[in-house]
């Protein structure tokens, strides 16, 4: 009987999960190979997502896919911790210890082995060491955190509401996130006034800083200005240009020494690996604390560690943090894994293929870009058809991910939440 080899993915994000459900379905359905996911939560949300579940916009107990049974049913294991090292001599992985929510210890620290180890394990913000940001700003960078936030910002809500006066909301950083967060909170602040407890809602002020010249720079310029433009229209106030040197309990200090105030601070700017990396043995990281890849994802240190998604770089081919970018190396490697294995085949490198980006301001806009020259063949479309664009790469995801007569009943099911529960999260 041919040996049973050890796939260790880290990681449940977007690539992490697809690549254990491809491999799943193949490999572990044939028993070729064990193929174990971990990851530190039980489940798993698509991450362009997160500012949705931050606003409260998102029911995301319907959103969330549950990591032990997508493990069930597609032929893969789960188990929940962290890899806080490795040995790469002895092809095996350190699991720090795992508590419970009151503190109690659930599992020891326990290794893992392995024949191919898969890091993808996101991205964070990065706050550049800028002062006073860990101590006094809210982060979004996974699901814990949107709903850490969304918990302060129904507090500070109902605390405006109740006392007549204004919510003041600062938000670092001008990329896809930020922005389609301020958007996202005046949705949900006009959503909240169906249910609210007065006819007059509370002012909500926000204010959106970007350090460049223009806030969403991966897109052509003239998305960049219409979507400053559509922003202000709702009454977000955009600050460009705007460095920010520090931050406190009262708002951010710009490097002009003006002050901008803010109950809620937010920051939403910069990318980096987290900080487990670094622990990662002698494994070579990029500034940011990437891990350093060949363009065959496989680490420029060792042909048995691959790394994929926000937390890997391709240094003479750096490649945005993006779901498209993740999900593509997810597939390659999908494809390319088993013949690695069985028959000492060499990966091919990954070639990514661009197929455009789309951002959604909540209900007010949207704008979407294509390679090439026209509106059809690329270009950029905007309007209803780039959010109705947006929601379907999510459908598309849970298509992916959970199989075609499931993935359109997961559809079907959102719509009739829809209809029974009210459209913010109110508790």
């Amino acid at each position: 009987m041919s040996r049973k080899f050890e796939i260790l993915i880290v990681g449940g994000g977007v690539a992490g999960l697809a690549l254990a459900t491809r491999l799943g379905n193949t490999m572990g359905r044939q028993g070729k190979a064990r193929i174990t996911l971990i990851d530190k939560s039980f489940s798993h949300v698509w991450k362009p997502m997160l500012h949705c579940f931050a606003a409260g916009t998102a029911q995301n107990e319907n959103d969330r896919i549950s990591f032990m049974a997508q493990a069930r049913r597609h032929h893969f294991e789960f188990w929940p911790g962290e890899v806080i090292s490795l040995d790469r001599e002895k092809k095996e992985t350190v699991l720090g210890p795992l508590y419970g929510a009151d503190g109690s210890l659930v599992l020891e620290g326990r290794t893992v082995k392995y024949d191919a180890l898969i890091l993808s394990i996101g991205s964070c913000a990065n706050d550049f060491g800028t002062p006073g940001v860990s101590e006094h700003c809210l982060f979004i960078d996974n699901l814990v955190e949107a709903n850490g936030f969304n918990e302060k910002f129904r507090m500070e809500l109902l605390r405006s509401y109740a006392g007549d006066g204004a919510l003041d909301i600062a938000i670092v950083g001008g990329g896809a996130t930020g922005t389609q967060l301020a958007a996202e909170l005046h949705k949900a602040l006009e959503l909240a006034g169906l249910h609210s407890f007065s006819q007059t809602p509370p002012v909500l002020n926000i204010t959106l800083l970007e350090a460049g010249p223009r806030i969403l720079p991966a897109f052509p310029e003239e998305v960049s200005q219409a979507a400053k433009q559509e922003l202000e229209r709702i009454g977000v106030r955009v600050l460009t240009s705007a460095m920010v040197s520090g931050a406190d309990s009262h708002g951010f200090t710009l490097k002009d020494g003006s002050h901008i105030p803010a109950t809620l601070r937010v920051w939403a700017a910069g990318v980096k690996a987290p900080e487990v990396t670094k622990g990662f043995g002698d494994l070579s990281l990029s500034r940011s604390g990437q891990i350093l890849v060949k363009p065959t994802l496989q680490s420029v240190n060792d042909p048995a560690i691959f790394a994929m998604g926000d937390c890997s770089y391709i240094a003479d081919d750096p490649l945005p943090p993006t779901a498209q970018v993740a999900r593509q190396q997810a597939h390659h490697l999908a494809r390319q894994l088993p013949a690695w294995l069985y028959d000492k085949r060499e990966i091919s490198p990954c070639v990514f293929n661009n197929k455009g980006a789309i951002v959604a301001l909540g209900n007010y806009n949207g704008w979407g870009t294509l390679p090439g020259g026209t509106v059809f063949g690329g270009g950029v479309f905007k309007g209803l058809s780039a959010r109705l664009g947006h929601l379907a790469l999510y459908r598309q995801h849970q298509v992916e991910l959970y199989g075609v007569s499931r993935g359109l009943i997961s559809c079907f099911s959102d719509w009739v939440s829809s209809l029974v529960n009210p459209s913010i999260r109110l508790h």
